[in-house]
């Protein structure tokens, strides 16, 4: 099967999936007590006739089935309903999630390359030197990354950075986070760069040391493997026996995490964003979650799912470049 068809037919049977979980989203969070009309300002009450007035408005006033068909069909326009946040009343949805998501897929990209380029290569010295004090060094690291929580890393990091030593910006006084939407060239700026590193560093420590630790168990089950040891006794160089046969096979349990690890971090990381105040989808989400905002929660769950569905084929695609045995019928 070339991988055309593979990728149509993933895409077929991805839709009823996504489709459940639209509807399942779509009536648990209607289901929630309380309303998006029911509070306004400092938890003061609605009267009931202006929240029945809003509710005949936008339609929640209608049985739940004929609200999950009109929102289909609106969905099939790319539409995914206004707004029904305090803040943002009648504003369209995919704006919003249009501003933020950009943001957060900045962060997240960065967050995984920097989690790749610094787990692999832990994770391949701690294998390589087994119970020596590399391994323990790398493996220190490792538990070290994945024992400090993003909620405590990253204050941590601006107390250190930002407020004592007065060498990182945190806050983004200028805007610097949006205007790469229209400018991408800002990125390479040293204003982007400086007001990224913590918040890409924090993100990408906890993805460093998962990475680092998977990496270095499976290479190390490989080396024991047979044809490794078929390989070393052929006289094959140690680096062509580890970088051309070892590693990539060892790759395959990694890659399987990349999956929902990028579906997480593209769609926003709630706390990385709160903590450095970055404009993206996560605050946005936290923000619809305080105030019942019916189609912020649905939309963005939405984004969240064609990721992660995304994500998953990629990985089978990544499969069949690791190991060769591997086909796509």
């Amino acid at each position: 099967m070339s991988m055309g068809k593979f990728l149509i037919r993933r895409i077929i049977m991805a839709l009823p999936v996504l489709l459940l979980i639209i509807f399942v989203s779509f009536a648990v969070i209607r289901a929630t007590p309380g309303g998006p009309f029911d509070m306004v300002g400092e938890g003061r009450r609605v009267p009931q006739a202006v929240i029945d007035g809003l509710n005949r408005q936008y339609g929640l006033d209608q049985p739940l089935m004929t609200q999950f068909i009109r929102y289909l069909a609106s969905l099939a326009r790319l539409d995914f309903g206004p707004s029904l946040g305090r803040s943002s009343l009648g504003e369209p949805v995919s704006e919003i999630i249009g501003r933020g998501l950009p943001v957060s897929m900045q962060v997240g990209v960065f967050s995984v390359i920097l989690g790749f380029a610094l787990g692999i290569p832990l994770g391949v010295l701690a294998a390589l030197y087994h119970n020596t004090i590399v391994d323990y060094g790398a493996t220190f690291l490792a538990v070290l990354g994945t024992s400090i929580p993003n909620l405590v890393l990253g204050p941590l990091l601006i107390i250190i950075f930002a407020v004592s030593l007065n060498w990182l910006p945190v806050a983004d006084v200028n805007g610097i986070w949006r205007s790469t939407i229209h400018n991408p060239a800002v990125i390479f700026s040293w204003d982007y760069v400086s007001l990224a590193i913590l918040p890409v560093f924090t993100l990408g420590t906890g993805m460093m040391a998962g990475i680092a630790r998977l990496t270095r168990a499976s290479l190390l089950q490989v080396l024991r493997e047979d044809y490794i040891r078929t390989a070393r006794a052929k006289g094959l160089k140690e680096r062509t026996v580890i970088y051309g046969h070892a590693l990539k096979n060892a790759l395959i349990p990694v890659a399987t995490i990349l999956g929902p690890l990028l579906a997480a971090v593209l769609t926003g990381s709630f706390i990385i964003e709160r903590i450095f105040n970055i404009p993206g989808i996560g605050g946005e989400f936290v923000s619809s979650v305080a105030s019942r905002d019916y189609n912020l929660l649905v939309g963005v769950t939405i984004v969240y799912s064609v990721f992660l569905v995304a994500g998953n084929i990629l990985v089978d695609v990544m499969y069949t470049w690791l190991d060769p045995r591997i086909r796509f019928d």
